[in-house]
């Protein structure tokens, strides 16, 4: 398991936060109950599996709904 925080463009409404936190969710790999979208912070913080999903695969869930992902750290768990 990997834990990653993606650092997001500021976000502006929290229905944009309930979009973001569905679409990750709802990818294979990633922990449901460790996905953490923090509104002030533009920030998405989650524990996935990386033999099953990658990084990109993320971030690409996420710029599909059309916010822009600024960077990404992934660390050991």
């Amino acid at each position: 398991m990997k834990k990653a925080t993606l650092q997001l463009e500021t976000l502006t409404c929290p229905s944009c936060l309930q979009k973001i936190d569905k679409a990750v969710k709802a990818l294979d790999g990633v922990d449901k109950e460790s996905v953490n979208v923090l509104f002030n912070s533009s920030k998405v913080k989650l524990n996935f599996d990386d033999e099953k999903l990658s990084v990109e695969n993320i971030e690409k869930a996420i710029t599909t709904l059309g916010y822009e992902v600024k960077k990404s750290q992934v660390n050991d768990l």
